[in-house]
């Protein structure tokens, strides 16, 4: 069974997010100044999340070695799992545990401090990290095998991650090693073929090997392992899965088995509970505020031309169900059939008041609503009429990988100019390419970059939307 590469420093890290975790309690206790409840269940209560929290962060990988990773995405992880844990665990009191109840300002301050703390520790222990490690501590040699365009890839990779604290000492090749290699990797840097690469590990000169054999190589792959098991270097696989246009690969079990996935969702379970609250809290503070004037604007497409003031047309969702997404009715005709031509300029179809809801895209205001239903995302591709998702799903490959995730008021195609008409098909492969790459980059940061993008191009970009 294959499981994530233990952190190092993994007993420290829970052993001060313990601490954090219940001295916030007591001192949260003592600064409010309130009458504290007894130590004895003030302590319980600790304890209890302190067990509930560490059994959630196992699993998220939350004290898997983080070598490599941008900083952010550990803090994030981080967040998530502490929110996590604290709603567990204030559903748990509330519900079978009311003895245990904290009064709810000493709760909620108690649950803001260690989110704080929390962020503040692993940044500063991230950053005393790389400076100990860019003054040459916690150091690893590391070899590549063999010197083509993916162990060249790998080389860069490593080469651009300074604080991970990896060093390349160069690349192995049977194949003429000393021969004419990717431009990125100097012939000085091939340092000659696998059996001196073996000789040298045997020697303890390195630390790490990495392995990016093509698929195709499955038995010299299997011989530099064999031989590598008489050294005490770390072997490490790199294989060539690129060639699948993978989204989201990640390793799954399948009972004593390990499967990697080659499409597979964006998020992770706790990534999924973090962008479903983002898309909730999102909703409803823009339905808070802009209810009142939804009513009024459907009112007045009621009044200026004969139709429903919500049109819902019959678009694909998640895993490619078909969902209803709401519109304020911007067009004279209702087309939701087999074929349905796209707005055009001029568009003899659209009211004067639905060229303006366009124009603005006030017309799809009404899908916040459809985010609350569950069948929405405020970020994610578009959502297609059926007819131009049975079009375009046989004229552009992976076409269809767009509706692993919901789909959403926004995306990332859209702030980056592939939104309105797509009268060719190079600009419906365009945002295709977009979407996908939203898929492979997503984290909750993009989601609020993207809705800041979003309110500025509404405000001041909007020339390619009719």
């Amino acid at each position: 069974m294959i499981r994530p590469s233990q952190n190092k420093f993994a007993p420290v890290l829970r052993l001060t997010e313990a601490g954090i975790i219940t001295s916030s309690l007591v001192a949260a206790c003592h600064l409010m100044g309130t009458t504290c409840p007894e130590w004895g269940y003030l302590a319980s209560v600790g304890l209890g999340q302190v067990i509930l929290y560490l059994l959630i962060a196992e699993p998220s990988s939350l004290y898997a070695s983080w070598r490599g990773t941008p900083v952010r995405d550990e803090l994030f992880r981080a967040i998530g799992v502490w929110v996590f844990a604290s709603a567990v665990l204030a559903l748990v009191i509330q519900t079978m545990l009311p003895a245990f109840a904290l009064p709810r300002e000493l709760f909620l301050t108690w649950i803001g401090a260690v989110l704080v703390l929390l962020v503040l520790w692993r940044a500063i222990f991230r950053l005393s990290l790389a400076l100990f490690r860019n003054r040459g501590g916690n150091r690893a040699k590391v070899a590549i095998a063999p010197s083509d365009s993916q162990g060249a890839e790998v080389g860069r990779i490593i080469e651009n991650m300074p604080n991970s604290g990896l060093d390349v000492m160069g690349w192995f090749d049977d194949r003429n090693p000393h021969g004419e290699r990717p431009s990125s990797i100097p012939r000085e840097r091939i340092l000659g073929d696998i059996e001196e690469l073996i000789a040298q590990a045997r020697e303890g000169l390195i630390d790490r090997v990495y392995l990016a054999f093509p698929l195709s190589a499955t038995e010299r792959t299997r011989y530099v392992i064999q031989r590598l098991a008489d050294t005490t270097a770390s072997v490490y696989i790199v294989p060539d899965f690129y060639t699948f246009n993978l989204i989201n690969s990640r390793m799954i079990h399948l009972g004593p088995l390990t499967a990697i996935s080659v499409h597979e969702l964006p998020y992770a379970e706790i990534d999924w509970y973090i962008k479903r609250t983002f898309d909730i809290v999102f909703s409803l503070a823009f339905l808070a505020v802009a209810g009142v004037p939804m009513l009024a604007i459907a009112a007045a497409v009621k009044l200026t031309s004969k139709g429903p003031a919500i049109f819902k047309q019959t678009r694909y969702g998640l895993a490619g169900q078909e969902i209803e997404v709401w519109k304020f009715r911007s067009m004279r005709s209702l087309d939701n059939g087999q074929k349905v031509p796209q707005a055009t300029k001029g568009d003899p179809r659209i009211t004067p008041l639905g060229a303006f809801l366009r124009k603005t895209s006030i017309d799809e205001f009404p899908q916040f609503i459809n985010v609350l239903q569950g069948r929405m995302s405020i970020v994610g591709p578009r959502p297609h009429a059926v007819a131009h998702n049975e079009e375009y799903r046989r004229k552009i490959h992976g076409y269809m990988l767009r509706h692993k995730v919901k789909p959403g008021i926004t995306g990332w195609a859209q702030v980056n100019g592939a939104r309105g008409e797509t009268e060719t098909l190079d600009k419906m492969e365009k945002r295709v390419k977009l979407d996908l790459d939203y898929l492979r980059n997503w984290s909750i940061v993009l989601d609020i970059k993207i809705c800041v993008m979003t309110a500025w191009q509404l405000v001041f970009k909007h020339d390619d939307v009719y």
